[in-house]
């Protein structure tokens, strides 16, 4: 048992390292082809963040964990959205753009829509099950919000150049697979003491998912957004957010479907629809005291709400 905890902290650290560097390489390259933080914010940090959540899913798809594939993409999203923005919320009141409030969160919305329809047996299945043709679909839409992204945001003037790090041309590709060879070793580590830990404590990979490796899959967006708060870069905490929360619908979930259907517990709904509320109370936020602001007595309670999901979930599973 003690040895499933300490390579499962083992496969956290390497993964969080393994981000850490992903992020520094892409958003050095992406500073160089004059991309804007927002634009850097809602992709290159937001996937590079999303890495461990991606190499997790596919090493649990391939082995055909289910509770696991789901688990960490709906429970992540919903920690991102709670715990994150919620502890950032209160480090700084959260300044949103216009096109976060008016486009990004409703789009992030439509994806926990898009996930709930296909995997309740409401387009091409008979069966609860996120079926090849399913991960298709979401490729699809994912390819749709790039297409966004670079077109509307990649050039926006009136953003200021956030501080990053120069690096040469070499280390920037050194950063870059020395992160992903980090990333595909601690996903090892983590899926493999993850479901050795769920079999020795009697619990269920879903909420060993939608828990520990939730949570531990997040750690690099939480340290982005804790950041970018303390450094006043709102663009970057909050877009990195919305960024990965829809990284990890589209994109990874179709990468999870395309290398084997995956059998969908219905239980899930209920997680989905926590998420789905999340996304709606921040977007309420953004038109209740400040416009186009998440104060901390919001934040505040976004964290309040997630410790009372986090309490049932222990409850219900003990």
């Amino acid at each position: 048992m003690w040895y499933s905890i300490i390579f499962l902290i083992v496969g956290f650290v390497v993964l969080v390292k393994g981000a850490d560097w992903l992020v520094e390489g892409g958003s050095a390259l992406a500073r160089k082809h004059h991309v804007s933080d927002l634009a850097i914010g809602l992709t290159v940090v937001a996937f590079g963040t999303s890495m461990p959540e991606l190499v997790v899913n596919t090493f649990a798809a391939f082995q055909g964990h289910s509770g696991i594939v789901f688990g960490n993409i709906i429970g992540s999203n919903i920690f991102n959205i709670f715990v994150i923005l919620g502890l950032t919320g209160l480090i700084t009141p959260l300044v949103v753009q216009s096109s976060s409030v008016w486009r990004e969160i409703p789009l992030s919305f439509l994806a926990i829509v898009i996930l709930f329809v296909l995997t309740n047996e409401l387009v091409f299945s008979e069966t609860n099950v996120l079926s090849r043709v399913d991960g298709l679909l979401l490729l699809g839409a994912f390819g749709g919000f790039l297409y966004y992204v670079f077109n509307q945001l990649s050039h926006d003037e009136s953003i200021q150049p956030m501080a990053i790090k120069e690096l040469s041309t070499l280390r920037i590709w050194i950063y870059l697979f020395a992160g992903l060879g980090l990333l595909v070793l601690g996903g090892r580590l983590v899926v493999i003491n993850a479901v050795e830990m769920a079999t020795l404590l009697g619990m269920s990979q879903t909420v060993i998912g939608l828990t520990i490796v939730a949570a531990g899959t997040s750690l690099p967006e939480l340290a982005t957004s804790a950041v970018a708060a303390v450094k006043k870069k709102n663009d970057i905490a909050v877009g990195n957010i919305i960024g990965s929360n829809i990284f990890n619908i589209f994109f990874i979930l179709g990468v999870s479907a395309l290398i084997k259907p995956i059998d969908y517990n219905p239980a899930f709904n209920q997680d989905i629809f926590l998420l789905g509320l999340g996304t709606l109370l921040l977007f309420i936020a953004m038109f209740s005291g400040k416009r186009k602001k998440l104060d901390r007595w919001e934040a505040a309670i976004l964290l309040i709400l997630y410790v009372a999901y986090t309490v049932n979930l222990i409850l219900k599973a003990s």
